[in-house]
């Protein structure tokens, strides 16, 4: 019998495979790989949201345990995939250095936001006021660690490449049996497809889609990201970038849309003049709460079936921290945050009678 059946394995599942893994437990990864956001995600780790000058939710202490653990799991599986890139941000008025030198006297931005202003020298960008450098951030190479990781499970027989059918599982009184596979704990990671999820379509996640481009342009040249109205963020192939990203709330497709391909594009021609090819463009949704804040912990009804989802668009920093707290929660009996805990919409089981 295995400890563990992970249903899922975007940022949440990998990170909760790691944790397990380094703890010596078994488990099996089950997943249905065309439907991650993870795979398409920028993967962007950045502590400040820039729009306002604010701190994310834990931005700190994310922070300070994912790198090291992104940067272990490197190590292991010997591919570089933790970019370390400073981030400009365009300043569009006077009006924003003044708000941005306010913010970083704050205690919790002070260690991320440089009170010095850098001036820009890229004739190829748009940015006449200076940037504000924000630092310890960087790009984690998502796609190509979930592809590292999953050839590792692969040669360990730890991986299932296909659709999870909830009604092919058995639940047992301390176990869980499916297509012959049993298991004491099961952890569903499924993002968005967790509205598909007859134990937890309860909980209120709201799918918000995401595309991106991938652009070429020989004249950009830059080595950081520059935050404007949109993200470029450098890839590893020289003279590739990322432009990101739009936010739709109520298209569900996993498909690319014209409409995105305009607005990312007209937001880009505001920031960049220089010539650029768009290579390609990616779709993904983005597995996000009505409260901004992960769905973690245990099915009310099922004692050792559990949820760890609803990372949203932060997920790079949340997933090594809440997928820890899930571990020590099952296995040492530690108590979830409140503000993660699932328990806090207990109300809306209640009132679906699952």
């Amino acid at each position: 019998m295995l400890d563990y059946i992970i249903v899922g394995f975007g940022l949440a599942g990998m990170s909760l495979a790691e944790q397990l893994r380094k703890e010596n437990r078994s488990f099996v990864v089950i997943t249905q790989e065309d439907k991650s956001s993870s795979v398409v995600a920028g993967g962007m780790y950045n502590p400040v949201i820039l729009k306002r000058f604010t701190s994310p939710w834990n931005a700190v202490s994310q922070l300070e345990y994912a790198i090291p653990f992104y940067t272990e799991m490197q190590s292991r599986l010997k591919v570089k995939v933790v970019n370390p890139l400073q981030l400009l941000r365009v300043f569009n008025t006077i009006e924003e250095q003044n708000n941005w030198l306010i913010a970083s006297d704050k205690p919790n931005l002070y260690p991320f936001l440089s009170p010095n202003f850098i001036k820009n020298n890229n004739t190829a960008i748009h940015a006449d006021n200076n940037y504000g450098v924000v630092n310890k951030a960087g790009r984690l190479q998502v796609a190509k660690l979930l592809q590292s990781y999953k050839e590792e499970l692969l040669g360990a027989k730890s991986y299932l490449e296909e659709m999870f059918l909830h009604s092919s599982l058995e639940i047992m009184d301390d176990h869980f049996v499916y297509n012959g596979v049993k298991s004491k704990h099961i952890v569903f990671s499924e993002g968005y497809g967790m509205k598909e999820n007859p134990y937890f379509n309860y909980l209120p996640l709201n799918g918000t889609k995401g595309e991106v481009l991938i652009i070429k342009s020989e004249n950009l040249k830059l080595e950081s990201i520059v935050k404007s109205g949109v993200f470029i963020i450098p890839l590893e192939e020289k003279d590739y970038y990322l432009v990101g990203a739009t936010y739709h709330w109520t298209d569900k497709s996993w498909s690319a849309t014209g409409e995105a391909k305009v607005e990312l594009s007209e937001k880009l021609n505001l920031l960049i003049n220089c010539e650029y090819t768009v290579v390609d463009q990616l779709a993904g949704i983005r597995p996000t709460v009505k409260d901004r804040r992960p769905l973690v912990g245990r099915h009310p009804k099922h004692k050792n079936m559990y949820v760890l989802n609803g990372l949203g668009t932060r997920g790079v920093m949340v997933a090594p921290v809440v997928s820890c707290q899930l571990f020590n929660y099952i296995e040492k009996g530690d108590e979830l945050t409140p503000e993660i805990d699932i328990e806090r919409f207990s109300s809306e089981y209640i009132k679906n009678d699952i």
